[in-house]
């Protein structure tokens, strides 16, 4: 069965010295540039933000960072703002091999929604074409890396889990935020929802 590799937002903002970095993001390039050799296709996604997204703590007056919101399609945490379209934090960090990329998915381009997932935005309906692209293609095996491990990559793992992919996690190309124990909570809803850890 032919593979692809899906990796999720390695963007500048994200890695150290971003805006939202995650721990160690930038140790997992090597890595995850090495699987790329290993697969039939890859396809990045890149979160893609207007400048008033709705996830964005600054645009709730008085709110903080790392607080919780409730939205229509149910609760959000609310970011530093990060990832703004066509700013230098929404690029790919510059270490990434995006040359092996057969598809770029951007995701989070709507103001009023976030979008977590490489499948489906947050409302767990609006879909983002991958899946038929990847069946078109006939790709139905897919590992997930990149950032973050207990948010973008886990949920896009449980969407692809229950589409009827096979879907796995490189744990070893991932790094976690770990907000109030999201970490262990998306390493267990991925385990529930059939996703492979390893």
């Amino acid at each position: 069965m032919p593979k692809a590799l899906i990796v999720i937002d390695m963007q500048n903002d994200f890695c150290p010295g971003g805006a939202l970095a995650v721990s160690g993001g930038d140790e997992i390039l090597h890595p995850i540039n090495a699987l790329m050799d290993e697969v039939d296709a890859v396809i990045l996604t890149q979160d893609w933000h207007p400048a008033d997204h709705g996830s964005f703590a600054r645009n709730h007056p008085g709110a903080k960072p790392f607080t919780m919101t409730e939205m229509p399609y149910g609760p959000q945490v609310l970011w530093p703002a990060h990832c703004v379209i066509g700013s230098e934090g929404a690029a790919f960090h510059p270490a990434l091999n995006i040359d092996r990329a057969d598809l770029v998915i951007r995701k989070g381009f709507r103001s009023e929604i976030d979008s977590y997932s490489a499948f489906f935005e947050n409302d767990h309906k609006t879909p983002t074409g991958l899946a038929g692209y990847l069946r078109e293609r006939d790709l139905l095996d897919l590992t997930f890396v990149g950032l973050a491990h207990d948010f973008c990559v886990a949920w896009s793992a449980i969407d692809a889990a229950g589409l009827g992919f096979t879907a796995s996690v490189a744990e070893s190309a991932t790094r976690a935020i770990d907000l109030d124990g999201s970490l262990a909570k998306a390493r267990k809803d991925m385990r529930d929802a059939g996703v492979l850890l390893r």
